[in-house]
């Protein structure tokens, strides 16, 4: 299998190091999306003290030319620390800090979407938008080929039986998603932890998965981001690569998506359903606009996975069904049973902005916007 030669260096080297005594200092990773609107990166500052909330954090800049932000002669962004979290690989009392990035005038970057996504959440905080993100991944290995698959060819088509030789490797996978779970779970022994729901893969390993939610407003898209961040770091201890792009491999198996789950208060009550049909045909209305919202290239991404086969629906047409993989929109069989709870939208691609997707959602759901464009508030 093709991992990087770290996974077979001894992790006790490292612990030994990491077992030293850090004093009365405190290690802060910063972490900000880079000009991809894809990518992650991350730097450590040291504080003198243990910061009990984000307003104690101090900003920070860094050289936006090396991550696609910025030209050389102008290069200074600044980060804005906007959600803290438990640090799970250096222990408490360490923090990692998710943050926006702003540019040297002070306006946000482009792919600095979580101002907006928060001015929206604000205006909607009354009708306590809930959201869950099912965040589905693909494991490669080092050479870009998925991890566990025969290194000259193919498995079997989509829902045969896993192949005898991919047994091994697969249960290399499982023990990735285990200990990310793991990981996760330090987090949840305090309130600012992130939530988590479960893992899980398909046979050929595409996609795996796991469930961040349920977040209320700006939240989801911080759980998010940072819930990625930590897989990546829990693949690199295994060396292999963690994939969000909605179809890694084109074939005749499922691409990696990112269905999103979302009610309000009036949905989650008796007679709910009404609520969420009515959001369910305002979406129709705004199919399109949802498409370009739905994937870093404005449904370019999105098209080599929305076939129509596969579990997903048509690029082009918008539908939505009670029980219904194929649909745009599912709504599920017991929502449809008690009359009340949440549908799912199965567009969003695993690559996506969920500060992008939550905001279009409540844009069209609840602010009641029409036509193709967002409106400027």
């Amino acid at each position: 299998m093709a991992t990087s030669a770290s996974a077979t260096l001894s992790k006790a080297v490292k612990q030994q190091y990491m077992n030293l005594p850090q004093g009365d200092k405190v290690q802060a990773m910063y972490i900000w999306i880079d000009g991809t609107g894809e990518g992650l990166r991350c730097k450590t500052r040291t504080l003198d003290y243990e910061p009990k909330s984000v307003e104690d954090l101090p900003e920070w800049n860094f050289d936006g030319s090396s991550t696609y932000q910025a030209e050389g002669s102008n290069s200074d962004m600044y980060l804005i620390p906007a959600a803290m979290f438990r640090d799970p690989f250096r222990k408490d009392p360490n923090k990692l800090v998710l943050c926006e990035v702003l540019k040297y005038n002070g306006k946000p970057t482009e792919t600095n979407l979580r101002i907006t996504c928060k001015k929206m959440m604000e205006m909607v905080k009354d009708q306590h938008p809930w959201f869950g993100m099912e965040q589905e991944y693909t494991i490669l290995g080092t050479d870009g080929h998925p991890f566990g698959w025969p290194s000259n060819g193919f498995p079997g088509p989509q829902g045969e039986r896993t192949p005898a030789p991919l047994a091994p490797s697969f249960g290399e996978r499982r023990a990735n998603v285990l200990s990310l779970f793991r990981t996760v779970l330090l987090w949840r022994r305090r309130r600012q932890g992130l939530r988590q729901r479960r893992g899980g893969g398909s046979l050929q390993g595409l996609p795996w998965e796991f469930q961040v939610g349920p977040c209320e407003g700006i939240s989801m898209g911080d759980h998010l981001w940072v819930a990625r961040f930590l897989l990546h770091r829990v693949c690199e201890d295994f060396g292999v690569v963690a994939s969000f792009d909605p179809k890694p491999i084109s074939g005749n198996w499922n691409g990696a998506g990112c269905h999103t789950n979302f009610s309000t208060k009036e949905m989650r009550e008796d007679g709910g359903l009404t609520a969420i049909e009515d959001s369910i045909e305002k979406l129709g209305k705004r199919h399109s606009y949802h498409i370009r919202a739905y994937d870093p290239k404005g449904g370019l991404d999105n098209a080599r996975r929305l076939t129509g086969r596969h579990e997903t629906s048509n690029i082009n047409e918008f539908s939505a069904g009670v029980a219904n993989r194929g649909a745009s929109i599912r709504i599920p069989r017991t929502v449809g049973q008690e009359k009340k709870g949440y549908f799912e939208d199965r567009r969003p691609s695993a690559n996506c902005d969920p500060y992008g997707v939550t905001e279009a959602l409540v844009r069209t759901c609840l602010l009641n916007e029409e036509g193709d464009e967002p409106a400027d508030y």
